[in-house]
């Protein structure tokens, strides 16, 4: 080259020159890239297309497929939102704006309260500033210079995070046309990239997340490359909505929480009962199969074994104040584990005793902020379908298997296909935050993962999500949308074992010390069921369904012949009802189908003269008449087998 500032760089096996100076956007301008191109990855490093090019390098293109991409697409997005509320509304504070999973929000401290209308408005001031395409540029001020620049336009919001920021450390802002924000990044090279986005919702948020602060207003929204996928993701969201479990749950008589008995606080109807009973029996039935003995333990113990265990020294924020009985202080248990090992501790162990697994349904207390509180999802009170193994250390991989062994049959069993492991580890650089020492914690680590081995399960690595007395496996779950919910968790602990002093006699006759498995396989069964009510959309497989047959006369003529077929299925262990009433069928059939019953049998004259029913399925529609005995065999088996059609 003749030109020492020029260089070459490698697109995508195109070579291109480029001089010294030049930014990834100038290349991609001068080489008429498409703005689908958000970000670049360079010698495995992502940088935003104002970075300039370092020299020779080989430069990846990345799109909205990219996640650090839609990152820097919904962060931008977020900004352009905050600059459109400063236009509205000048005197609200901006909080912080990050991108979130499929979108971004922005919180604010302002006077007005947002309303759905002005949603409208802002995203009409959102349109103007995309249109203005202002660059977004990036600058590295000093500490003093943000805390002018802050103070100047009245961020006192801002001015508290600076203060966070140690003295002598460089300060990034974002600059677009008049608005300046305090922001690591990353960004698009300016608005215009910003072509299809929607705003939400609004809602509270406390400032910082601590409820003793001032209450946000908190507004969210989307942002995606084309109005097609933006389009695709709003009607996707309104499925989701319509199986929303708070409103099915109250539509279904499923369960309600009662503000006058406390937020958070599940209750389970009648028939949301049913459902819970049939997990339960299931549940009980398969860890009996499995060589489980059901346990049960108080709900309320001394605060002194809460100190032993570890958890008022580690978990005492989620724990409720202590209740004072006779002089001493009680608390609700978070956990049951504490309750297992002193049972375990209530006897001599041999060798051949273990492995010991304990299960139990048992009803636990932890306090949730109110601002997190979600229907059936995050809750005060729930009952976790808890158990407790404990093993030899000889034991262990096989018990691991046994238990990854049982999650995946009950998830397959409930309908989840999908399901993403995660190994959850220690945070290496604040090990402060955990219990024992490191010998322990890889000794249990390394089980956990060749446990996942020999069961082939493909995992992750998630730092930092370890409970502060051991790793864990923690097994994501994905319904029909796609979704992630936190199902089986399976805990190595060498830890409470220690603390509580646990041995058996060794084939040697000495005392050793036993392993303890904590695992879960559904989790919160609270939470399971809301899971459930919107994976199903409220239609339970006929095994769960908590009114499985609805019989439906025709006519009054027929009301007696319904109810002797309602006897009948009765008598066989299946839940029927009649549907009764001067009420048309037609009317009864679409109240029976928002009622997601999976059967309903139509009973006439012929009907009843023939001694048969005529069978309607709420998916597969007339599925024609049968004999009664025929159509209950068919339901007993669909029961039997808990099939999923």
């Amino acid at each position: 080259m003749n030109d020492s500032r020029e260089f070459i760089v490698r697109w995508e096996g195109e070579e291109l020159k480029a001089h010294r100076g030049e930014t990834f956007l100038d290349l991609a301008e001068r080489a008429g890239w498409s703005r689908d191109v958000l970000m670049v990855e360079v010698d495995g490093v992502t940088r935003e297309l104002r970075s300039p090019v370092p020299g020779p390098c080989e430069i990846k293109p990345l799109g909205f497929e990219s996640s650090a991409a839609r990152e820097a697409l919904r962060h931008s997005a977020s900004h352009v939102l905050a600059q459109a509320v400063k236009r509205l509304y000048p005197d609200a504070e901006l909080g912080i704006g990050p991108a979130i999973e499929d979108g971004f929000y922005y919180d604010f401290r302002v006077r007005h309260s947002f309303e759905p209308e002005d949603l409208e408005k802002i995203e009409k001031e959102m349109g103007k500033i995309v249109e203005e395409d202002l660059p977004i540029t990036r600058h590295e001020v000093s500490r003093q210079e943000a805390f002018d620049i802050f103070s100047k336009r009245r961020e006192p919001l801002k001015l508290e995070i600076l203060e966070e920021i140690p003295a002598g450390e460089p300060v990034s802002i974002y600059k677009q046309g008049e608005f300046t924000d305090l922001c690591a990044g990353p960004h698009t090279p300016s608005t215009g990239y910003i072509r299809a986005f929607k705003l939400t919702s609004v809602a509270g948020a406390y400032w910082r997340g601590d409820e003793k602060r001032d209450m946000l207003q908190r507004i969210y929204g989307t942002a995606f490359l084309t109005r097609e996928e933006l389009d695709q993701y709003l009607k996707r969201q309104e499925e989701i909505k319509q199986r929303d479990h708070r409103k099915l749950g109250k539509e279904l008589g499923i369960f309600s929480i009662q503000e006058e008995g406390g937020p958070g606080l599940v209750y389970w109807h009648p028939k949301g009962g049913v459902i819970r009973q049939a997990i339960e029996d299931f549940w009980r039935e398969e860890h009996r199969r499995r060589g489980y003995d059901i346990v049960y333990t108080p709900h309320i113990a001394k605060l002194d074994l809460w100190k032993i265990s570890g958890h008022l020294d580690w978990y005492r924020e989620n724990m409720y104040s202590p209740i004072v009985v006779e002089g001493a202080e009680y608390l609700l248990k978070p956990m049951n584990c504490p309750f297992h090992i002193l049972m375990y501790k209530g006897s001599l162990r041999s060798y051949r005793d273990l492995p010991l697994r304990w299960a139990e349904l048992g009803t636990v207390y932890r306090y949730e902020r109110s601002g997190v509180l979600h229907g059936m999802l995050r809750v005060r009170g729930f009952t976790q379908d808890d158990a407790h193994i404990f093993c030899r250390p000889d034991q262990l991989e096989d018990e691991l298997v046994g238990v990854l062994d049982l999650a995946q049959f009950m998830l397959k069993t409930f309908g989840y296909e999908e399901y993403d492991c995660m190994l959850s580890v220690r945070d290496p650089n604040d090990k402060k935050k955990y219990i024992g020492e490191d010998s322990v914690w890889n000794q249990a680590e390394a089980a956990l993962e060749a446990a996942l081995t020999r069961k082939g399960l493909p995992y992750a690595r998630d730092e930092g999500e370890a409970k502060f007395y051991g790793p864990a496996i923690d097994i994501k779950i994905r319904d029909v949308f796609g979704r992630g919910w936190q199902g089986p968790t399976i805990q190595v602990d060498f830890n409470l074992p220690e603390r509580f002093d646990l041995t058996y006699i060794g084939e040697d006759g000495k005392p050793h010390r036993p392993v303890m498995i904590h695992r879960t396989v559904l989790g919160a069964m609270e939470r399971f069921v809301g899971g459930l009510i919107e994976h199903y959309g409220g239609a339970f497989p006929v095994w769960l369904a908590p009114v499985q047959v609805k019989v439906i006369p025709v006519t009054e003529g027929q009301e007696d012949y319904a109810a002797e077929v309602v006897k009948t299925l009765k008598a066989e262990g299946i839940r029927a009802e009649g549907f009764f009433g001067p009420e048309k069928v037609g009317y009864k059939i679409r109240q029976s189908q928002l009622e997601k019953i999976p059967y309903m049998l139509v009973v006439g004259p012929r009907e009843k003269e023939s001694g048969t029913v005529s069978v309607r399925h709420r998916s597969r529609g007339d599925l024609g008449p049968q004999p009664l005995p025929e159509f209950s065999q068919k339901v007993k088996e669909q029961i039997s087998t808990k099939s999923l059609d």
